[in-house]
């Protein structure tokens, strides 16, 4: 069974960090370093929006505007985990946090910041 299964996320204040993991399992990942991955977010009621992706080296990252310079994407193929460490949060990060690879999505985690 191919699962994405994400963790970490949770209610903090404006200003402080988290970090999302994102763990691969099943026959389709076997290959985990192959496949460029990302983290995704979504608000109800808006369209789901691109955060982050890494490549299968780990070796090339792109990141949206509005989390450039205080969220970072890294991944541990060892672990077929990949990761986005997020600092100097606000309100607006507020949203379900997806991660996304090979065609697959996981069931996200919610992140919540107060102000």
């Amino acid at each position: 069974q191919v699962q994405l299964v994400e963790s970490g996320g949770g209610l903090v204040q404006a200003g402080d960090s988290l970090r999302l993991s994102c763990a691969a399992s099943g026959r389709t990942f076997s290959s985990y370093a192959l496949y460029r991955m990302a983290w995704h977010r979504q608000v109800p009621g808006r369209e789901r929006e691109f955060v982050a992706s890494i490549s299968g080296s780990g070796a090339n990252s792109n990141y949206a505007d509005s989390v450039r310079g205080r969220f970072t994407i890294s991944r541990d193929n060892a672990k077929k985990t990949m990761y986005l460490q997020m600092n100097s949060l606000k309100p607006e990060d507020t949203a379900v946090y997806y991660c996304y690879g090979n065609a697959y999505w996981g069931q996200g985690t919610q992140v919540t910041v107060s102000s």
